[in-house]
């Protein structure tokens, strides 16, 4: 018997959490699990990146404020595609579990996959006291770090049976190490750093450009090399272009917008930088990996499970500038470091966050959560 599974989520656009779901999609044999996505706001072209089964999109519209009229029209979506099981993803979508139980159905799922920067730490209580109402609700949670999975079950008292850690899947053959010459930007003795993410204020990419500022500020011979590529569109993209320009070293810089060839500008770089203010689980962090790159990350959420300092990259205090420079020095320094590093990343990867293993995991949660017996590996 096939299970239909509606996804809830805010907005379906270009990120971590939609990169996931895209992947699951493709994953999850068809067969077992139909889909259906309900962005309570909008969606966008991500979606085409869906292409081992049909599904569905609906959007909402739902206006900012208080009206209650996207839950009424939720509620008769429902109705109408009877779903056997509702999974909501992150704050943003958890009030639908309300409108589920109103629609009668029994089997659901909600997903932590990070904060935004107006809760970095999950500590906002009116927040708080919406998922603590929502808990009952919800047959099984999924967290996507070991630190969401802590945060769920000491500040909002989740039962343990409920809970479910599941890391973030990444494609290690469509992400690899570079073969050859590099494919752009730079020349040949270049150590390019680089990030790809939405340029938001959480991700705080202003730090990571003041701090290649001041690298090339301090030790202007450095210029000769180094390199800053951040990929991403947002409104922090106008503010790092500005800093650049202002400090007369824009030329140093390739900050190209959105793309779709990621795997590709990945193998660009030679160090992934992301300097975010918090984290979940990040795909782009797992897609550096897999692409042989080192990485330096701010040292909160789920970074701290993925980057071993020394090991397969490095962990810096976030927004810290002074030790932002010191990360980039480390590596531009002595580019033996970058090739050690990256090798470790890449076997990391492959070895421990695998799409296949993903799935299975989901499956085996939407299984339980339906109540099916032995069948989260067949």
């Amino acid at each position: 018997m096939t299970a239909h599974i509606v996804h809830i989520v805010h907005r379906f656009d270009t990120g971590g959490m939609e990169n996931g779901m895209v992947n699951l999609f493709n994953t999850l044999p068809p067969e077992r699990y139909r889909h259906t996505v309900v962005a309570l706001t909008d969606y966008s072209g991500f979606r085409h990146r869906i292409t081992a089964q049909r599904v569905d999109f609906h959007a909402l519209h739902r206006p900012p404020g208080h009206s209650l009229g996207w839950a009424v029209r939720l509620w008769k979506l429902l109705r109408k595609l009877k779903p056997d099981l509702v999974h909501t993803r992150n704050l943003a979508a958890l009030e639908a579990q309300f409108v589920a139980a109103a629609a009668g159905i029994r089997a659901t799922v909600h997903g932590e996959h990070g904060r935004d920067v107006f809760d970095l730490h999950g500590r906002n209580w009116k927040y708080n006291l919406l998922r603590r109402a929502a808990r009952p609700l919800v047959s099984n949670y999924i967290a996507v770090s070991r630190d969401l999975e802590t945060w769920l079950r000491q500040i909002i008292h989740v039962p343990p049976h409920k809970l479910n850690q599941i890391y973030n899947g990444v494609d290690s053959t469509k992400f690899r190490p570079r073969a050859g010459a590099r494919p752009e930007f730079a020349h040949p003795e270049s150590i390019v750093f680089g990030s790809v993410g939405r340029m938001v204020e959480v991700k705080d990419y202003p730090l990571l450009t003041r701090a290649f500022i001041q690298l090339m500020r301090q030790q202007p011979e450095r210029a000769e090399r180094a390199r800053l590529v951040i990929v991403g569109d947002g409104p922090a993209r106008e503010a790092c272009l500005e800093l650049l320009q202002g400090a007369g070293l824009s030329h140093l810089a390739w900050f190209p917008g959105a793309r779709d060839d990621i795997a590709e500008i990945m193998q660009a770089l030679d160090v992934f930088v992301l300097p975010s203010k918090n984290e979940g689980i990040s795909n782009t962090i797992l897609e550096a990996l897999a692409s042989g790159l080192p990485v330096i990350a701010t040292a909160v959420g789920g970074n701290l499970e993925l980057v071993e300092d020394g090991v397969n990259g490095l962990l810096v205090t976030p927004g810290d500038v002074a030790e932002m420079v010191q990360a980039l020095l480390f590596y531009l320094d002595t580019p033996a470091r970058i090739a050690e590093h990256g090798e470790t990343a890449r076997r990391q990867a492959v070895q421990r966050f695998s799409i296949p293993a993903m799935a299975a995991a989901y499956a085996a949660v939407y299984d339980k959560a339906l109540g099916r017996r032995g069948r989260a590996n067949s």
